[in-house]
C-alpha cells in the first residue's frame, strides 16, 4: 500500500510531498514527522527506500506507508496528555511520533522572569521553582491514582494531569525488541528528543485479541492490522466515551468516535488493503491466555523535576529566540531541483545521423536561477539557523554537579 507521493531524497522531502498532497494537514502533525526520521527505523541495507510512499517489510518487521502514517495521525486528533494504545506497534515508529504530541503540553507553564541573560544565581532559582512544581504535580498524581476513577490502572487526562500514557502491544517478540532498540536510539542520540516533552512508549509482546478483560480504556486506539467485522464491537470497547478508534476495516481506514456508553460515529477516511489480525492461540483448557498491558505507574518526584527543569529551561530557550526574532516553527518547505531539459540536434557524420544533445538558453537560465536559490538559502541558514541542541548546551553551563547535568540530560551524550 501507498505510492501516493513522489518519492523524497530524505525525511524532509518526503514530509513535503505529504504536505503538497494534503496527507499531513497540522503543523502538530508535521512537526512529529519531521523529529522522527523514517529512515532510522529501516535496517542497513534497505534504507534507501525509506523515503518511498511505499510499505516495507522485512521478517517480522513492518512499516506502513507514509501516507498511512499520516492519514492515521490526522484521524487521531492527537492532543497533550491523551491515552494512546497502538495495536500491532511493530517497530515503534508511529509510537514515538505519537509521543512528541502526547507530552507536548504547555498548558502549565513555570513562572517566567522577565530579561534574558539570568545570572548563575537566577538560574538556580528557577530549578528550585521547577522543583516545587513537580512537588505539586507529584501529589496530584498520588490523588488522581487513589481515585475511584480507575482502581487498576489510572489514566490522566488533560483535565486530570499534565502527562499522556503510551502504550503499543505488538505480536513478535523480536519486533518489540527491535522497537526498544530504536526508542533507545531516539533518547540517546536524536536531537529531537530535547526539542519536545516526550511521552515515552512501552511496549509488550502478545496478541491485541487477547487484552484483558479488566483492563483500562483509552482516549485514542489505532490497530495497525486488518480488523475482521465480528471483532469490530472488541476494538470500540477498548475506548473511552469521547475517544477515537482509527482502524482498517473491510478495507477502508476507519475513524470511529465513541459518543457514549453505547454510541459511536463512523466515518471512512481511506481505501486500504492490510493483512488481517492474527487470530489468537488457545491453551490446553481450550481457552485463549489473557495479555496485560503496560502498567501506568506514576512518575516519582525525581522524574517530575527533571521534566520541569527541562521545560523551564526550554521556555527560557524560546523567550531568547522570540527576542532575537528568529523562528521556532517548521523549516520552510524547500525548493525542488527542477530537471534540465536537453534538446537533441541531428549531425550527420559520414553517411550516419547521430544525435547530439545542445543545452538550451531556458537551461542556463535554470541553472542561473538553481545556483540563485542555493546562495540565498545558504545566506538564510546561516543568519538564522541556531545551534542544533540549545536546551543541552544550557543544561551544560548550569553551576550544578556533574551527575545532576547527567541524569537532566537524560544520560546523553551529545
Amino acid at each position: 500500500m501507498g505510492g501516493a507521493v513522489s518519492a523524497g531524497e530524505d525525511n524532509d522531502d518526503l514530509i513535503d510531498n505529504l504536505k503538497e498532497a494534503q496527507y499531513i494537514r497540522t503543523e502538530r502533525v508535521e512537526q512529529a514527522f519531521r523529529a522522527i526520521d523514517r529512515g532510522d527505523y529501516y535496517l542497513e541495507g534497505y534504507r534507501d527506500n525509506a523515503y518511498k510512499d511505499l510499505a516495507w517489510k522485512h521478517g517480522n518487521i513492518h512499516l506502513s506507508a507514509p501516507c498511512i502514517y499520516s492519514e492515521v495521525m490526522e484521524a487521531l486528533k492527537l492532543q497533550p496528555g491523551l491515552s494512546f494504545l497502538n495495536l500491532g506497534s511493530g517497530t515503534g515508529y508511529l509510537s514515538t511520533m505519537v509521543g512528541l504530541i502526547l507530552g507536548h503540553l504547555h498548558r502549565q507553564r513555570i513562572p517566567r522572569f522577565p530579561a534574558p541573560g539570568l545570572s548563575a544565581e537566577l538560574w538556580t532559582l528557577r530549578i528550585l521553582q521547577a522543583g516545587q512544581q513537580a512537588g505539586y504535580l507529584i501529589m496530584q498524581c498520588l490523588l488522581h491514582a487513589s481515585s475511584s476513577v480507575c482502581t487498576r490502572c489510572p489514566s490522566l487526562s488533560p483535565a486530570q494531569g499534565p502527562f499522556g500514557i503510551n502504550h503499543g502491544i505488538e505480536l513478535h517478540s523480536d519486533v518489540v525488541e527491535y522497537a526498544k532498540e530504536k526508542l533507545d536510539s531516539f533518547i540517546k542520540n536524536s536531537d529531537s528528543f530535547d526539542k519536545f516533552e516526550f511521552c515515552e512508549p512501552a511496549f509488550v509482546v502478545g496478541n491485541c485479541l487477547q487484552i484483558a478483560s479488566d483492563s483500562h480504556q483509552y482516549d485514542r486506539v489505532y490497530c495497525g492490522a486488518g480488523v475482521q467485522k465480528d471483532h469490530e464491537h472488541y476494538m470500540k470497547i477498548l475506548l473511552k466515551v469521547g475517544g477515537i478508534l482509527v482502524m482498517p476495516i473491510e478495507d477502508q481506514l476507519t475513524q470511529i468516535m465513541r459518543t457514549g456508553q453505547n454510541t459511536w460515529e463512523s466515518k471512512n477516511i481511506l481505501a486500504v488493503s492490510f493483512a488481517p489480525l492474527v487470530q489468537p492461540s488457545k491453551n490446553d483448557s481450550g481457552k485463549p491466555d489473557s495479555v496485560g498491558l503496560p502498567p501506568c505507574a506514576v512518575r516519582n518526584l525525581q522524574d517530575l523535576a527533571r521534566i520541569y527543569i527541562r521545560r523551564t529551561l526550554r521556555n527560557f530557550i524560546n523567550d531568547e529566540m522570540q527576542a532575537k526574532g528568529i523562528s521556532q516553527r517548521a523549516p520552510p518547505k524547500r525548493k525542488r531541483k527542477r530537471v534540465k531539459q536537453r534538446i537533441n540536434t541531428y549531425v550527420f557524420v559520414g553517411n550516419q545521423l547521430i544525435p547530439q544533445p545542445l543545452d538550451s538558453e531556458e537551461d542556463e537560465k535554470m541553472e542561473e536561477d538553481e545556483e540563485g536559490e542555493e546562495r540565498e538559502r545558504g545566506e538564510t541558514q546561516k543568519l538564522e539557523e541556531p545551534p542544533q541542541n540549545l536546551l543541552r548546551e544550557k543544561i551544560m553551563r548550569l553551576p550544578l554537579p556533574e551527575s545532576l547535568k547527567a541524569y537532566l540530560t537524560y544520560f546523553r551524550e551529545k
